[in-house]
Order: structure tokens, then sequence, then C-alpha cells
């Protein structure tokens, strides 16, 4: 949710994906892809977000946290930034997501838009469930 050089964003893609690799992804039983290739996530993001209420986007705290370290008080970047998450788990028809304690509010903004789209526009995405791992 914040400008970066071009070419400090193609060194961070590079570097993810060079550490996703060292992790033991399989390439050949996983599919890697840059999302910023895929327009599909941008669009849906716009579709979801008419659907979305400013306030319910609000009342996140990460929002609250986070806009203040922002000059401005925030933008609408880092505001719509949850619905982008959301576009990006219900792109694909996930049924399960694996989060942590800090995004699962985030999960519950996917599940109400899912169920939201789908009473507009009947059964369309699965309503996702959070995968909480236990430490």
């Amino acid at each position: 949710t914040m400008p970066k050089e071009p070419a400090v964003l193609r060194q961070n893609i590079l570097d993810t994906t060079a550490a996703i690799l060292a992790c033991g992804i399989d390439p050949k039983k996983c599919f890697l892809f840059r999302q910023s290739l895929v327009p599909e996530h941008a669009e849906l993001a716009w579709i979801l977000g008419c659907l979305t209420h400013v306030p319910r986007l609000l009342r996140l705290p990460q929002w609250k946290m986070k806009r203040t370290s922002q000059n401005n008080g925030g933008t609408v970047g880092l505001l719509t930034y949850p619905v982008l998450q959301a576009a990006d788990i219900l792109l694909y028809k996930s049924t399960h997501v694996p989060v942590g304690e800090d995004q699962v509010l985030h999960l519950e903004l996917a599940q109400d838009i899912a169920q939201h789209f789908n009473k507009k526009y009947g059964e369309f995405f699965p309503v996702p469930k959070a995968i909480l791992s236990e430490l």
C-alpha cells in the first residue's frame, strides 16, 4: 500500500520467489505466478469493492493502526486492501485459508463479501474457512 521504487519492487519479487523455492516448494507440484500479471485479481477487487461498505472497512483494526503511519491519515489503497485480499481468496474459490490471528478479521470480511455476493447473484463463491495454526 506504499509506493516502491520499481527496481526495489523487482528485486523483492525475485527475493520472495527465491525464498519460496528455498523453503522446498516444488514448482512441478504447484503453480508459482506473479499475482500482478493476473488482471482478474484487480478486476474482482473492483467488483467486490462496489459491494463493500466503507464503514465496514473503517472498523478494521489494521486500518486504524496503519493509517497513522501514512501521511494524511491513510490512503485508499490501505483502506481497500482487505477487499483485494478477499478477491485473492474468492477468485480461486478457496474453501480453506491458512491465516494468522492478525488476519482473522480480514478473512471474516472475505466471508461476509462471499455471502453478500451469493445472496445477491446466486451461489457462486464458497464461504472460506480459516485454518489457524496451533503453536
